[in-house]
């Protein structure tokens, strides 16, 4: 057969998130038989590849946040071509929080086949090792740097009742759980797992407030944090919606209009609302 005439198809690879171990034989074989392989880090790759006694057997680009939408139509071209490429990012599933969906989105209107190698996955792990609910939870990812931005993300989901899973840069963990705790009140039930599969793996659980003091020691390491959903049937407290009125008045907003405008909006206590964001403030 011509497989130059061939039907062409991308696979998207777990790689470890940690542990080499966790490399499945699947992602073995491709790394050595796919004809062009896409990597968040082509040296990543080299190191994983090394690690694992595999040779890359196909050509390798760099496939990255920066360049991921400029190399879309190279890499569909070789696809229609008949090629198997691979697309890895540095750690878990591509397109979950790294680079992959742009490519996917393209190929699915292009008609072409997608196809996956399941594998590690931080999201999922973090999930299952934190002693939250996990039969409804919901990925958020990276929270925005900005304050303003992601007191407003946060005051979205203010009364989410499902588990939500972040993820976050070690030295932006405590501010981070201080958004959390201000959004959702310090009581609320949380995990923060670290360097999930590695040597030095440890998942802390407690309450936003504990969580954030462990946090103001150094943390190193990649970090998952996962935090419970709203309590179902809870009344509204005036505390859960600080960042909204905090996001208000980062846009501008006097601080008494914005408390006034939530606490409508909400239908909480004007009064215990601006006492929150005092307290908050101290």
């Amino acid at each position: 057969m011509d497989t130059s005439e061939a039907p062409g198809r991308i696979v998207l690879a777990a790689t470890p998130i940690g542990n080499l171990g966790d490399a499945s034989p699947r992602l073995v074989e491709l790394m050595e038989t796919a004809d062009l392989v896409a990597a968040e880090d082509t040296r990543r790759l080299l190191h994983l590849a090394n690690a694992l006694g595999v040779r890359v057997g196909g050509r390798m680009v760099s496939y990255h946040e920066h360049n991921e939408v400029a190399r879309i139509d190279e890499l569909l071209e070789h696809v229609r071509a008949g090629k198997t490429l691979l697309v890895v990012s540095d750690a878990g599933m591509p397109a979950v929080s790294d680079p992959g969906f742009r490519l996917v989105e393209a190929a699915v209107a292009a008609g072409l086949t997608v196809t996956a190698v399941p594998g590690p996955s931080a999201v999922l792990t973090a999930l299952a090792l934190s002693g939250l609910p996990t039969d409804r939870f919901t990925f958020e990812g990276f929270l925005p740097r900005k304050a303003g931005d992601r007191a407003s993300r946060l005051a979205e989901l203010g009364e989410e009742r499902r588990t939500m899973v972040f993820f976050e840069a070690p030295h932006r963990l405590e501010p981070m759980l201080r958004a959390l705790a201000d959004a959702f009140g310090a009581d609320r039930p949380a995990a923060v797992a670290r360097e999930l599969t590695k040597l030095h793996e440890e998942v802390r659980r407690g309450p936003l407030r504990e969580l954030l003091r462990w946090a103001e020691g150094e943390v190193r390491g990649e970090i998952a944090v996962v935090v419970g959903g709203a309590p179902a049937g809870e009344a509204p407290r005036a505390e859960n919606h600080v960042a909204s009125v905090q996001a208000l008045v980062d846009g501008g907003m006097r601080l008494k209009d914005a408390v006034g405008a939530v606490a409508e909006r909400e239908r909480v206590s004007k009064r215990e609302l601006y006492a929150a964001v005092l307290a908050a403030r101290a």
